[in-house]
Formats: structure tokens, sequence, C-alpha cells
């Protein structure tokens, strides 16, 4: 689905839903404030939100201090933005990845924008079975879209892919950076791929699919 199709189908139908923006402050800078400012303002902008980059970043800057933080932007059908910070998740040396019971329809317009409306995602990553650090979701034709907070990215052996968004999946922040190509990932491929997965905030970690 086009960008222009996904903005036709959800303008106007956002309800109480607001737009999020999870980044990193490293203590100085916020290491990938354009790309998260894009993303923001795309969302905006497929929902019908008011928006003003200049209060965004406004607002950012004003809730962080010396210290790295995590920091979490949302944002309203006014324009109007909430932030709030909080301590750094901790880091892991790799991650224990397996399948979300749950499945998405790959032809969702929702999923291309990070927002509030994301039961599905809250609801799986509450139920991380005992000794995985993330699931990931299949999509109804068995392709790999994303995790309940992360981008995937893989390598058959012919260099490092990520999932098409049309398998599925939000356009992350990390995985515009990275620009890698684009490949179908299917489920029964995932035990044999050198496997990562990463966000914005925690960039990329190693994985394990542990099944």
């Amino acid at each position: 689905m086009g960008g222009g199709a996904v903005e036709g189908a959800l303008r106007g139908r956002a309800g109480t839903a607001r737009l999020i923006e999870t980044l990193l402050w490293d203590g100085a800078r916020f290491p990938r404030l354009p790309l998260h400012l894009a993303r923001l303002a795309a969302g905006a902008e497929t929902l019908g939100f008011a928006h003003d980059a200049v209060a965004v970043e406004r607002a950012l800057r004003a809730a962080v201090g010396d210290g790295p933080l995590r920091v979490r932007l949302t944002m309203g059908l006014a324009g109007d933005v909430e932030v709030t910070v909080a301590a750094l998740p901790a880091a892991r040396a790799e991650w224990r990845v397996g399948l979300a019971g749950a499945r998405l329809a790959s032809g969702d317009p929702w999923l291309r924008v990070k927002s509030t409306r994301r039961g599905v995602y809250d609801a799986a990553r509450a139920a991380l079975p005992e000794g995985l650090d993330e699931v990931v979701f299949l999509n109804e034709r068995d392709e790999v879209c994303d995790g309940t907070i992360t981008t995937v990215f893989f390598d058959r052996g012919q260099g490092m892919r990520t999932p098409p968004v049309s398998s599925g999946l939000l356009p992350g922040v990390l995985r515009a950076e990275m620009a890698v190509p684009e490949e179908v990932l299917r489920a029964e491929d995932l035990p044999r791929v050198r496997l990562w997965v990463g966000n914005a905030l925690r960039g990329l970690m190693p994985a394990r699919f542990a099944g």
C-alpha cells in the first residue's frame, strides 16, 4: 500500500490515538533527530494532525539534561506535544527471539504509522515467554514483519537485509538510518539466518532465534 493510499485510509480516523517517537538522548544530543522528525511529520500528514516541527524540537530539548535518557514524545490531533523521560534500558549482549502468537495483516495501514494504537504489540510484549527478550510477528503469508519494539535485520550470507514494509511493518528510524536492502524473510528461515534486532533507542543488537 503506497503512502497516498495509507493517508487516504487513515486521515480523520485517528480518534484518541497519538503519534509516538522514542528517542535516545546521549547526554549532549539526539543522535537520530532528523529521522525522528521526518517520521513524525509524515505520520501527522497521514493522520491529518497539526504539526509544528519547531515546537516539537523545543519541547524535546526542554525535557533533557546532562545524562543519557530514554525520551518519549507523543503528539495529538491539535499538534499538542507531551514528552517524558526515563533511564536508558539495560544493554544485553544478545537478544533471544521467538515468534508472537498473534499475526499481522500486511495490508493494515496502521502498521505504517507509529502511534499509541499498538495494542497487539503491547499485549505480545507483556506476555513474553520466560527466557525471551523479544517476539517477532508474522503476516498472513508467513513473512516476518517486526518485533514488539524492534526492527528485524538478517543475513543469509549475501549481506544484511531487512523485511520490506509491504510485509506489514513500521518504517523504523534505525531501519532508515542503516538503509540496507529489503528482502522477504519467511518464518522457516529464521533459524538459518544471522539475526539482529534493533531500534533507534538501543541501536543494532545481535539476536538468536530461540523458536
